[in-house]
C-alpha cells in the first residue's frame, strides 16, 4: 500500500553508480512510498548548495530540519519497516557518533570505489 505524502526526502548524486545501486534497493525496500527520493543533479532546485549535496547524503523527515551523513540515512532507515530499528536505534548518540566516523571512511575510499566501478563497466 502506497502513503499518500512521503514522510522523508532523500537527495542522491545520480551520477554515483554506488549511489544509485544503494537507492534502488531503499526504493525496493520502501513499498509503503514512504520516501521521496531527487536526483541532485536532474532537481530543478536545491533546497542547500547542489555542491553540499553532492559531496555527502542528505535527507530531511518531514517537520524536521535536513540532516547528512549517518543521520540521513537514519532518517531513511527509519521510514522502512525492516530497517526502522537500526535508525531508531541511531537515535542513540553514541550510536551515531560511531556511524558517522564509519559514513566519514567511506567517504574517502568513495571516489575510489567509483573510478573503479566506473572502469569496469566500460
Amino acid at each position: 500500500m502506497k502513503q499518500q505524502t512521503p514522510s522523508v526526502t532523500v537527495w542522491f548524486d545520480g551520477a554515483c553508480p554506488l549511489c544509485t545501486h544503494e537507492i534502488g534497493l531503499m526504493r525496493k525496500l520502501d513499498r509503503r512510498g514512504a520516501i521521496a527520493f531527487i536526483d541532485v543533479l536532474s532537481a530543478q532546485s536545491c533546497p542547500i548548495d547542489r555542491r553540499a549535496l553532492l559531496a555527502r547524503f542528505h535527507a530531511k523527515e518531514r517537520d524536521r530540519e535536513i540532516v547528512s551523513g549517518a543521520a540521513a540515512f537514519a532518517a531513511m532507515w527509519r521510514a522502512i519497516p525492516i530497517l526502522s530499528p537500526l535508525g531508531h536505534a541511531l537515535r542513540w548518540p553514541p550510536a551515531l557518533w560511531a556511524m558517522e566516523k564509519a559514513y566519514l571512511g567511506w567517504l574517502k575510499v568513495r571516489p575510489w570505489l567509483q573510478r573503479r566501478l566506473a572502469g569496469s563497466l566500460r
